[in-house]
């Protein structure tokens, strides 16, 4: 019930626990100890060589949780000092007879940011072959949860 009693709640380091999960996971759960800047490097490094160097300059954050103040620029530290280690790395292998040029990496905010989710999926929702690839309730019970596992769009994407 409502008492129209004044109250204050008082926030203290929890404000700043919340973002920094996601550079430093293994304070919330020893499972899950993969930093996010890490997970961004490993998946830019398992693209092709030739399409590297455009994924690192065009990191696009979407969703609530990047509107932590000051979290895209953190994450463009940690991952553009994860690159830099790297190439430091694969100079002094190559006894630096090897020199590879700066790699410019940009993380971009946008005004859309917070909505982006919503936004695309909307999008998405929208066209007219998004029907084709959706399961139907009849499917659903038909084949049961396993269904989830197959998605028709991804089998039409030919690499």
């Amino acid at each position: 019930p409502r008492t129209r009693q004044p109250w204050a709640c008082d926030v203290g380091p929890e404000r700043f626990l919340g973002p920094e999960i996601f550079f430093n996971p293994e304070i919330c759960s020893a499972e899950h100890t993969t930093p996010l800047p890490e997970v961004i490097d490993q998946t830019i490094q398992s693209c092709p060589i030739d399409v590297r160097r455009g994924l690192y300059k065009s990191i696009v954050l979407s969703g609530g949780s990047t509107m932590f103040k000051d979290f895209g620029r953190r994450l463009q530290r940690d991952i553009k000092r994860r690159v830099d280690d790297r190439l430091r790395k694969s100079e002094e292998l190559s006894g630096n007879l090897m020199r590879a040029s700066a790699l410019d990496v940009n993380v971009i905010s946008h005004h859309m940011q917070r909505f982006a989710v919503w936004f695309g999926g909307s999008m998405l929702a929208s066209t007219p072959e998004f029907y084709k690839v959706c399961h139907t309730k009849a499917q659903y019970e038909e084949h049961g949860p396993a269904i989830c596992r197959h998605n028709p769009v991804f089998s039409a994407i030919t690499m």
